[in-house]
């Protein structure tokens, strides 16, 4: 075990993420051998009683092609729907067959990113799961591809997996396709090698990352990766990126593909998916003094301080806040509907309040459900 990756030796709990290229054939379909393949290693880990697994698989939407007789992955949002629903049911009972070799019981769990954004649905998910862990269950988690739509997909599993880490407190994540690595250019190409370790973006402003993966059924490639593992390490959690025939090696802490050190600490889990998970459905034009007050300051944004509104959005919903000049500097979970708002601008709360009634005297985003977006 080398040294640096102690953390992941060490790890007790552990979200562990896999492509759809290391679970399917290129034509659509789950590859059975792939699958037991993971289960051998993830069961024999569990077997030891050391760690807790949580599983991020992809590979509902490949699973479902060749059943549907469709050769490649569709592009239209309603065919990518069919196919999840019919590869969603085929893979969950794959992996329910294959862990049971093991005595382990699967269970399954479904997101899209409104689930974990606002308040009530956030503190369900986050419920769920660490029932599932504490009755001895090993939940299977995916993006609810059969009923997101393109507003509320993460638009990779890899994103989920870093948010769902942070979701459960992992002590590791583990990013598993198949490429061996981040490489300091194109891994086909001579002279090229593995980057070992990774303690900050500054290690890859150099370095050109891949897009494409190579079997062509999922959505993720090397950049979604990567981006994946920098959300992990800033909310403190460790990762290794490498290809599924090296899981093993990655959740003992062997020296394989890339490790990307902790860089940040953990911050409030649902602000962590509200900057990084969800889609704003509209926006908030602040006045100067409103930015500084909710940049600098870290206050609730008030009525006073709102000089414009765009969009059509419910109380609840997420929005971008922005300033004067159109540049969002903070995003955020409203308490009005757009509708509302114009008679609110630029108003005191204590006005609104004797006009209104008392419900308008409150925030129009409470500093505890806003995350800054520049510093």
């Amino acid at each position: 075990m080398a040294g640096s990756r102690q953390a992941a030796y060490e790890a007790r709990r552990v979200v562990v993420k896999v492509g759809s290229s290391s679970l399917t054939t290129a034509s659509g379909g789950l590859d059975a051998d792939r699958v037991d393949a993971l289960v051998d290693v993830l069961g024999k880990v569990r077997g030891e009683g050391e760690k807790e697994i949580v599983l991020v698989s992809s590979g509902a939407i490949a699973a479902g092609l060749a059943p549907l007789g469709l050769s490649r992955r569709p592009r239209d949002l309603a065919r990518q729907q069919a196919a999840a629903s019919v590869g969603q049911g085929l893979l969950v009972a794959r992996y329910t067959a294959s862990f049971a070799r093991y005595g382990i019981r699967v269970g399954q769990v479904l997101l899209t990113s409104d689930d974990t954004s606002r308040r009530a649905h956030h503190r369900n998910a986050s419920r769920t799961l660490d029932k599932l862990l504490a009755m001895g269950a090993l939940p299977v988690v995916n993006e609810n591809d059969t009923v997101a739509t393109d507003e509320i997909r993460f638009g990779d599993n890899d994103r989920l997996a870093a948010l769902v880490a942070h979701l459960v407190h992992a002590d590791l994540l583990v990013l598993l396709s198949d490429v061996d690595g981040v490489y300091d250019g194109d891994p086909s190409r001579p002279g090229t090698s593995r980057i070992a370790e990774v303690r900050g973006p500054e290690d890859l402003a150099d370095v050109e990352i891949g897009s494409a993966g190579k079997a062509g059924v999922g959505t993720g490639g090397m950049v979604t990766k990567v981006e994946a593992a920098r959300i992990a390490a800033a909310a403190g959690i460790p990762v290794v990126l490498t290809s599924a025939v090296h899981a093993a090696d990655a959740l003992s802490g062997k020296d394989t593909g890339t490790y990307f050190h902790p860089t940040g600490k953990r911050s409030a889990d649902r602000l962590l998916w509200l900057q990084h998970a969800s889609t704003p459905q509209g926006s908030l034009t602040l006045d100067d003094g409103a930015v500084r007050a909710v940049v600098e300051r870290r206050k609730s944004l008030l009525p006073a301080g709102i000089a414009a509104v765009e969009g059509e959005f419910t109380a609840g919903d997420p929005v971008e806040l922005r300033d004067v000049a159109g540049c969002a500097v903070a995003r955020g979970l409203v308490n009005f509907d757009a509708r509302e708002i114009p008679r609110l601008i630029g108003r005191s709360t204590r006005d609104l309040a004797r006009e209104l009634g008392p419900a308008y005297e409150r925030e129009v985003v409470h500093r505890d459900d806003l995350v800054i977006l520049r510093p």
